[in-house]
């Protein structure tokens, strides 16, 4: 149990380390309910249990998180299989989600991409297109400074250095981006 404990132990001083970013994740709620409730949209997209999280945090947006509300746009970028995978075989892997920024996003929607090592091409490329397309695009990565940080117009990044706990990190800053954005739309049980 060593290393379960080690585990625990830095999952603990990764999410300390969020605490600090609480405000932050709140700017980017109060921002978010802006843009869903004038009737605009959020693209998510991330890799693996990245693309898990992304499409989370779609799901709680078309659907609710704690308490009822409307249902707002949003679309995790990797759901649509024969999107991807035609991109893919088309135009290459690294455009699989910048392809997609191009057809879905309009000016003024949000994109949100995750990604652990804050490298992965097809999630950058998916920021730089969004910046092409005059989307807001924020980055949920590990330890930054990384390409996709760099690439996005703000960037929230988990000083951690173990996949699982960033991972499990990122799951803590889906639901906080869910509650900044409720409380933004002052909705209450």
């Amino acid at each position: 149990m060593a290393a379960g404990r080690a585990h625990l132990d830095a999952l603990h001083r990764a999410l300390g380390s969020l605490e600090g970013q609480c405000a932050h994740l709140g700017q980017w709620g109060h921002h978010l309910a802006g843009v869903l409730a004038g009737g605009g949209r959020l693209l998510a997209a991330g890799n693996g249990g990245s693309a898990a999280h992304a499409q989370h945090l779609t799901a709680e947006l078309v659907g609710r998180y704690l308490h009822d509300r409307r249902p707002f746009s949003a679309i995790a970028l990797h759901a649509d299989s024969s999107a991807v995978t035609a991109i893919g075989n088309d135009y290459g892997s690294d455009a699989v989600f910048a392809r997609q920024v191009a057809g879905h996003g309009r000016a003024g929607d949000v994109l949100v991409v995750l990604s652990t090592s804050g490298r992965s091409g097809n999630v950058v490329e998916a920021a730089c297109e969004a910046r092409r397309q005059g989307l807001t695009s924020w980055a949920v990565t590990g330890p930054g400074p990384n390409p996709l940080a760099e690439a996005s117009d703000d960037a929230l990044c988990v000083q951690a250095t173990a996949t699982p706990t960033i991972q499990e990190v990122h799951q803590v800053v889906v639901h906080l981006l869910c509650v900044a954005v409720d409380r933004a739309l002052g909705v209450e049980p």
